[in-house]
């Protein structure tokens, strides 16, 4: 970067140091924040968040070598995604990274792409990334073992709900570590897993580790590693204790903030009242046995509430699957495998079991219990109207529930939403959906 004159002003003013901001340029695109310059011997902190890109980027261009980009091209991935494009240069200079990006941007391949060209294969494993469940690991692991192959790199996740053998020989040969934090600290105990050679942390997700209660779990682990380390760390938010502990985590990090347009997500907000449980379940019923019902995620509070509702289900009729904490890992691997193929009209699922589950096409998502907050109605409903289609999001809502609801709703812009539902009776959750200029309910940005 261009160095600034001594004594530069901004608007005519002569500004001390402390303050002098300047604004930058990004060579692929236009940057919205600003360099702030700080005295000789002090360091530079760089916020940068790319918000259109002019010029197309190559892999090459970002520094990713041939035989990894040949690993790309054969998954038909041939241009990195904004995400990529604002890290992987800095992360391959090896400085600490805050990366606020949601899911689903690509930022999997943002921090293993650097991963697999920093390392070298028989250093041990130099590469630990830490991930809040089992079903993200396991999605990690798939996406970095072809562009990890090509530099004869082996890479293994670690996680709950199965045996301790397999996890540990593959453990202690894996050049990149993929681990819940709850079973690396239990192979850490047995002496199956050791941190010392760890060059590279990451933590994936750490807004949900946060959430999960794992953050004490975390912060063994983080001063089990070593001191002289990167560590890139990446939440979809950077606020509050997720901003603190990121702050603890790195030392001198650049910020980066990957804000994709939420004008894409369409998404129609039904509120249904219902007066019992049964009619619930009837309208669930009619809701996934409607010609214009896709994949559909139904959210339940409890696990027993899960495979509750999933016999109920079957005994009307309609195959549903559940997800939750006390499935093994194979159960819960099967059941996602049959949803994704179209086997099953639903998934029933608790919010802690969906965490980390990726799914496209979702269309309807089902709050069968109502969240706990409007942090879990975000969440829950993201998870439709991803990558520019169209989704629904209905709530069946108890009359003992309704005041709770209404205050959610306000507090997410979605009182309209609630109100026409609630001036009368709803409508039958079988009936086709009206076409788009013609429906009732709003349809709003969600954030995923």
């Amino acid at each position: 970067m261009r160095q600034a004159p001594h004594g530069a002003c901004r608007n005519g003013a002569l500004l001390p140091w402390s303050s002098r901001v300047w604004p930058i340029r990004h060579p692929r695109g236009s940057v919205s924040s600003a360099c702030r310059l700080a005295p000789r011997g002090r360091r530079i902190s760089l916020d940068v968040q790319i918000r259109s890109t002019s010029i197309t980027v190559s892999f090459a261009d970002l520094g990713i070598s041939q035989p990894v980009i040949r690993a790309l091209e054969r998954r038909d991935i041939t241009k990195p995604f904004p995400v990529q494009q604002l890290v992987v240069r800095d992360s391959l200079a090896g400085h600490d990274l805050l990366v606020q990006s949601p899911t689903g941007s690509g930022k999997t391949l943002a921090f293993g792409l650097p991963l697999v060209e920093r390392l070298q294969p028989g250093d041990g494993t130099g590469a630990l990334v830490l991930a809040p469940t089992r079903e993200l690991a396991g999605q990690i692991v798939d996406d970095l073992r072809p562009i990890a192959a090509p530099r004869n790199l082996r890479i293994a996740a670690v996680y709950g709900g199965v045996g301790f053998g397999p996890q540990i020989k593959a453990a202690r040969q894996a050049d990149i570590l993929v681990a819940t934090p709850g079973r690396l600290e239990d192979l850490i105990a047995r002496g199956a897993v050791s941190l010392d050679a760890i060059r590279v942390l990451v933590l994936d997700e750490a807004d949900r580790m946060l959430d999960m209660g794992f953050k004490p779990a975390v912060d063994r682990i983080v001063s089990g590693t070593p001191s002289r380390r990167q560590t890139l760390f990446f939440s979809a938010t950077l606020e509050g204790a997720t901003g603190k502990l990121a702050a603890a985590y790195t030392r001198d990090p650049r910020t980066h903030t990957h804000a994709p347009k939420q004008a894409k997500a369409d998404i129609e907000h039904r509120f249904l009242p219902v007066e019992t449980q049964g009619e619930k379940l009837d309208h669930l019923v009619a809701q996934l046995q409607d010609g214009e019902c896709g994949p559909t995620i139904v959210f339940v509070r409890t696990k027993r509430g899960a495979d509750r509702l999933v016999k109920r289900l079957r005994g009307r009729k309609v195959d549903a699957v559940a997800m939750h904490g006390d499935k093994s890992q194979r159960q819960r691997e099967r059941a996602l495998a049959r949803f994704e193929d179209g086997e099953v009209a639903a998934l029933v699922a608790t919010d802690v079991a969906a965490r980390g589950i990726d799914v496209e096409g979702i269309t309807h998502v089902i709050n069968y219990d109502t969240p706990e907050d409007s942090d879990a109605y975000v969440h829950r409903i993201g998870r439709t109207g991803r990558a520019g289609r169209s989704g629904t999001g209905v709530s069946f809502v108890l009359a003992d529930q309704a005041d709770d609801v209404r205050r959610m709703a306000g507090s997410l812009g979605l009182v309209r939403e609630f109100e026409v539902a609630h001036g009368g009776r709803p409508k039958q959750a079988n009936s086709r959906p009206a076409s788009k200029d013609r429906r009732r309910g709003r349809r709003s940005p969600s954030r995923s």
